[in-house]
């Protein structure tokens, strides 16, 4: 069955080694690569897609890549396509963790010699793919005047309030105030999807059982009980984490560098390993969730090379276990519910709200580094590259690779 889905395989593939820019610069690759070359889906279908995902814990640039893969192919297609989404920067940040470990041991910063100046335009590049899809997106979701205010409303308030939970807020109320009309009623109800229980009673065991397992390793003194800890802490940040990558630096934060501390016992990684993982992650292709790769494998390290490449599996697989179970749950429930009339016409808003977040994210990505006048023109040029050419988008990316390498070596 999945032999005939090879060509779309091959373009996640390819996505994977090219989407950087975080869950925002995705949203343009997806845009280029699953909406205009291969219209696996509709550009409203990816906005609503990436707005449910919103909803739940966890990566939603993964999840919302996972949700295209399931449409088109059900779960098993959808299984293989995580994984093949995953496996490069999964790869890339193992490497990391064992340069920071055995290569430049004591520094916990990336040396001279390695060429970090290759991504010198790769931040600047992910904000023309971010402008992008929102510019594209608001032709087909932005067509009245109570949906443009509903966009600015959603751009302000993300730039002003960064936390995590503005992205449902910003969401449940945009939902709220599209409901206002009773113009809009939807279609013919469609057949209602099966909801299959068993990927939330699995979400739930495991849950349970990696606590149990944590704590009997923990009282028990096992020689290497350390594994069933790190099972334990990274599937409970993939189950409760809302806001991407970044939130999750808090977490493991308290749980690696300052809780043993607390317990007077060793850090498990220092912070200045914490910090570099994560400076990392940002040159890295991928999703942002892949730092728990680096930190699985550094936490690890303390016994042995083999131990720490099962660090490196193990967090890889936790961390992205549990939204993947809930995303296959409640997605079925959503996609019937949606034909209600509350739930249709919530949705204009709600993909309204959602273009107005991807232009902030937009605005707080080119805020987030120091301002040059050669950041805004590469912005200004991918932007133009994408919407009035046909370049392929990984031909973008090498580009400004290329650039970063030749123009600061």
């Amino acid at each position: 069955m999945l032999l005939r889905h090879v060509p779309f395989l091959k373009s996640v593939f390819i996505y994977s080694f090219t989407a950087f820019g975080g869950p925002q610069g995705h949203m343009g690759m997806m845009v280029k690569t699953f909406v205009q070359k291969r219209k696996d889906v509709t550009e409203d279908e990816l906005l609503e897609y990436n707005s449910f995902c919103q909803m739940l814990p966890g990566p939603s640039s993964t999840q919302t890549v996972t949700l295209i893969a399931l449409k088109r192919g059900g779960i098993p297609l959808a299984c293989v396509t995580l994984l093949l989404w995953v496996f490069p920067a999964a790869l890339i940040m193992t490497l990391f963790s064992f340069l920071i470990v055995y290569i430049i041991p004591g520094n916990g910063h990336m040396g001279k010699n390695i060429p970090l100046n290759l991504f010198t335009y790769i931040q600047p590049m992910s904000v023309g793919f971010v402008c992008y899809a929102a510019a594209r997106m608001m032709k087909t979701s932005v067509k009245y005047l109570a949906t443009s205010s509903i966009m600015v409303g959603s751009i302000i308030a993300t730039v002003l309030f960064r936390s995590p939970w503005v992205f449902p807020a910003v969401l449940f109320i945009a939902g709220t105030l599209s409901n206002f009309s009773n113009k809009r009623i939807p279609g013919t109800l469609q057949k209602p999807k099966r909801i299959n229980w068993i990927n939330l009673w699995l979400f739930a065991s495991i849950f349970l059982l990696a606590g149990i397992f944590s704590e009997i390793a923990r009282t028990g003194n096992w020689q290497h009980g350390f594994v069933f800890h790190l099972f334990e802490n990274f599937y409970r940040f993939g189950s409760i984490v809302f806001g991407g990558g970044q939130a999750l630096l808090g977490m493991i934060y308290y749980q690696y560098v300052d809780a043993p501390a607390h317990l007077h016992t060793h850090a498990v990684i220092t912070s200045q390993q914490l910090l570099t993982g994560f400076g990392l992650v940002q040159a890295v292709p991928g999703p942002v969730f892949s730092v728990c790769t680096y930190i699985g494998g550094v936490a690890m390290s303390q016994y042995g090379p083999v131990w720490q490449l099962a660090g490196c599996l193990i967090a890889t697989t936790a961390v992205f276990l549990p939204s993947t179970l809930l995303l296959f749950f409640f997605f079925p429930i959503y996609e019937n519910l949606k034909h209600h009339v509350i739930i249709f016409r919530a949705l204009e808003g709600i993909n309204a709200a959602m273009v107005g977040i991807i232009w902030a994210s937009g605005i707080v990505l080119f805020q987030s580094f120091e301002f040059a006048w050669s950041n805004l023109v590469v912005v200004l040029i991918t932007f133009s590259l994408l919407y009035f050419s046909k370049i392929p988008s990984p031909l973008i990316v090498l580009g400004w690779l290329l650039m970063g390498w030749t123009f600061h070596v």
